[in-house]
């Protein structure tokens, strides 16, 4: 939702001097520019008369902890990045003074976490969650003409996080001014009560604040547009605003032939509703919305628009890997571009609110959105957990999660949990009914769901009854049993897999095994903590229990922090988990730390996308196992595959006939432990005795070939490749552009054992924010100008300046030919 005031001046003034704002205009305006950070402990930091000259330049968002460094002595379940400790920011601003009486705030999209917030010396605002959206007044405190000063500490503390957090605030702010008259913060929510082909009614209500000290007569105007901004339907009523009081006020109005919200072809309405005062015009707010139909059902699963789709889903934390967790649009927009490549159509936001720009992403892009509020209620997995502030905070939380984002089309169910430890307590379901019934309060119109991850405790205790669809965590053996037993339940896997690797790596012969020396693990695909299993076995799972409504799979991306298998144990696990140091960052992505494809990536490719492909691993770079047998695999939605080794067939193979098998020895928990060789049909194999030269796999529909690809043995590293995924992008400060760099022989083939420093130097209007190489093993610092490649790939992350014209990026290393390149920045 986006607010446009128009009862003062149409035009942003910012004067920006000495981190100085002066704000003369009534629009909602960024406030990310002009702040000081420090990072420590500052006694009465929040007076005006504290002296701030030696504090860093600093615009939002910002996360601290990214800059490092790597160290043994902070957590690697935490990254290894020195999250916790106090940090400040202030910033100082003089705001127009025809602006008083009016209603002020300063919202954060999100700052973590236990964030305080002053302005000129008076406590206005605390907010512990790191995660939530919130806004405070500063209407009474505002010293209108002259300078403000606002003053924010955040208290990130140890053992507080199973995963890295971030730290700072590291998401956007947002100044907003109102009439004393005004639509509430998130004060809209609209639903399309029925839908036909010819026409859908949609109904939207409506809070009106009034702040004032005096009744008022008042007009509300409420006007669909489509897409192109072309006015389809309004309606208006004379209401009464009451002083000091809220209404609420309820519209109905009908859209003719309405475009329907869906995966292919996600269409967004706008709802413009405008608020007159003795026929001045006082407020609008714009609330853009989708229109379409959910279902569920335990015959059918789930039905967008009355079309079954099955949910095929990935779990994201929310950092941006090398970046770290501080927002940025494009680098989100990049994320779910590469998931959805992969035949991704759902996101779970594991596990906690997601940022604004991730859900409008969605929505814009076309994917399902299950939004996920607490990762444990009141009983901590750490000891400096939620579970702290859950008792005060958490029904407050809830409403604004869902509040924040109950207008968003993508959004499809909402999380009240994730394996939170009350699932054991003979009291669990009436506090998981109680979260439940408040987020029915705020929005009947979705499911509630919850990720459980242990069987049957959930069910006995009442938890699973609580919710509308019962999620399980690594339960696929379960499936068939829950469903006999409970025929009406709607099911699915929230949380599956859990195999790790490392792009590139592979280890021979194939086989289960707890650790390696290496730190690193092999892209078989086969490995995974105690409770893991490979994707094969929730596929087969969900193809015997056709009602269940898919899975989200732990995880899209690799993310920093929790590096399981090394140095820790399970998700109740307090204390450092540096025991295999430095290994820091997770194995568990389709994708690894920077986006870049691992082989499991075209495993889910080749179950969730039509498209003809097919994919061959592992490299072909044996040198000195010349004669040594190398099980080959190809993984395609083709009918079939055919083998060629240097031109000599190596016979072709039938999906879903020829299966291959995989060592699995995973448990559940309950007593179930699962091991041997899974036949899988999901993957094509072959044992081919290793000759350096070409390995290419074809693939096969009705007897036609429609796909091929090929690996070659590659020589000496000889040379840099850079490959960028925009040309163009935006002067805006804040578009970037992502370049992959890849080690290649002389005949450009990549050399997959690489691992070169590579020196980079950029001129023009781009800065260099971020490098990284997928690998979860080491110190070296995101913020720098040279990388190692890993596996022979590493990525450079670049943010255009506010000014057009030409960024310049050259790469160097030692005795490799150097590349460079130039992308052009535009307004």
């Amino acid at each position: 939702m986006k607010r446009y005031h128009i009862f003062f001046l149409l035009s942003v003034s910012l004067l920006i001097a000495s981190c100085q704002t002066k704000i003369t205009n009534t629009e909602p305006v960024s406030f990310n520019t002009g702040w000081k950070f420090y990072k420590g402990v500052a006694s009465n930091a929040e007076k005006l008369t504290f002296d701030d000259t030696n504090w860093r330049a600093q615009n939002l968002p910002h996360d601290w902890a990214i800059e490092g460094p790597f160290d043994e002595k902070y957590n690697a379940r935490c990254g290894g990045l020195p999250f916790h400790g106090t940090g400040w920011y202030r910033k100082q601003f003089v705001i127009a003074r025809n602006v008083k009486g009016k209603h002020i705030t300063l919202h954060f999209d999100g700052a973590m976490y236990n964030t305080k917030i002053w302005l000129n010396g008076v406590l206005i605002g605390h907010r512990p969650n790191g995660y939530i959206g919130f806004s405070v007044d500063l209407s009474k405190h505002l010293k209108y003409g002259s300078e403000n000063l606002i003053a924010v500490q955040l208290n990130p503390e140890d053992l507080s996080s199973r995963w890295y957090p971030g730290a700072g605030i590291y998401r956007n702010t947002w100044l907003e001014i109102n009439n004393p008259i005004h639509v509430a913060k998130w004060g809209t929510f609209i639903t399309t009560p029925k839908i036909t082909n010819d026409k859908a009614t949609i109904n939207i209500l409506t809070e009106i604040e009034n702040i004032g000290e005096k009744d008022s007569p008042i007009t509300i105007q409420t006007t669909i547009f489509n897409k192109k901004g072309e006015p389809l339907t309004s309606v208006s009523e004379n209401v009464f605003s009451t002083k000091s009081d809220t209404l609420i006020v309820n519209q109905n109005l009908e859209v003719l032939n309405p475009e329907l919200w869906n995966l292919k072809t996600p269409y967004l309405y706008n709802a413009e509703t405008k608020l007159f005062k003795n026929k001045e015009l006082i407020d609008t707010y714009n609330t853009r919305f989708g229109v379409r139909t959910i279902e569920y059902g335990s015959d059918f699963g789930f039905k967008l628009n009355g079309k079954k789709t099955r949910f095929q889903g990935v779990c994201l934390h929310h950092d941006l890997g090398p970046l770290g967790t501080a927002v940025n649009r494009r680098a989100t927009e990049r994320q779910l571009e590469i998931m959805q490549s992969m035949g991704v159509n759902a996101i779970r936001t594991s596990h906690n609110p997601p940022s604004p720009e991730q859900v409008q992403l969605c929505d814009e892009m076309g994917l399902l959105i299950q939004i996920e509020a607490f990762d444990m209620w009141k009983k901590p997995k750490v000891e400096n957990g939620y579970s702290k502030y859950f008792e005060e905070w958490h029904e407050r939380d809830l409403r604004d999660m869902i509040r924040a984002f109950r207008n968003n089309p993508s959004v499809v169910m909402w999380s009240i949990g994730n394996e939170i430890l009350e699932q054991s307590d003979k009291k669990g379901g009436e506090l998981a009914n109680n979260l439940a019934m408040i987020c029915k309060n705020e929005d009947p119109t979705r499911p509630i769901t919850a990720g459980f991850n242990y069987y049957p405790a959930p069910i006995k205790n009442g938890l699973a009854s609580a919710i509308d669809l019962v999620g399980w965590n690594y339960k696929p053996r379960k499936y068939a049993e829950i469903t006999e037993r409970h025929p009406n339940w709607v099911i699915y896997g929230s949380e599956t897999s859990s195999t790790v690797s490392s792009r590139g790596v592979y280890h021979l012969p194939v086989e289960k095994y707890e650790l390696h020396e290496s730190l690193q693990i092999t892209s078989y695909d086969i490995i995974g903590p105690p409770w893991a299993y490979p994707p094969d076995i929730e596929f087969e799972s969900l193809k015997n229990n056709p009602n269940n409504l898919g899975e989200f799979i732990w995880t899209g991306f690799d993310y920093l922090g929790e590096p399981t298998p090394f140095g820790g144990k399970d998700n109740a696990t307090n204390g450092y988990w540096n025991g295999d140091w430095p290994s820091r960052s997770s194995y568990f992505g389709a994708v690894d730390l920077c986006g870049l494809p691992k082989d499991r990536y075209y495993l889910y490719q080749s179950q969730w996308t039509s498209e003809p492909m097919v994919h061959v691993l592992p490299h072909w770079n044996w040198k000195g196992m010349e004669g040594t047998i190398i099980p080959v695999f190809s993984y395609t939605n083709c009918d079939e595959v055919e083998l060629f080794v240097n031109g000599k067939s190596h016979g072709k193979k039938i999906k879903g006939l020829d299966k291959t098998p995989i060592p699995i020895n995973f448990i559940d928990w309950e007593g179930g432990h699962y091991t041997g060789d899974f036949m899988s049909p999901y993957r094509l194999h072959w044992n081919v005795p290793y000759e350096a030269g070409e390995i290419k796999v074809v693939g096969y529909i009705n007897g036609t070939k429609v796909t091929e690809k090929s690996i070659r043995t590659a020589g000496r590293p000889a040379k840099i490749e850079l490959i960028p995924d925009h040309d163009i992008i935006k002067a805006d400060g804040e578009d970037m552009v992502f370049i992959t760099v890849r080690i290649l022989d002389d005949e450009g083939n990549l050399c997959p054992k690489s691992d070169n420093l590579i020196h980079f130097e950029i001129e023009g209007n781009g800065e260099l924010v971020a490098l990284g190489n997928g690998n979860a093993a080491t110190t070296a610092p995101f913020q720098s100008k040279q990388r190692k490649a890993f596996s022979g790939k590493c990525m450079v992350y670049i943010k255009a300046t506010t000014e057009p014209g030409e960024i310049s990026l050259e790469a160097k290393s030692e005795d490799l030919i150097s590349k460079s390149i130039q992308i052009q920045t535009k307004k």
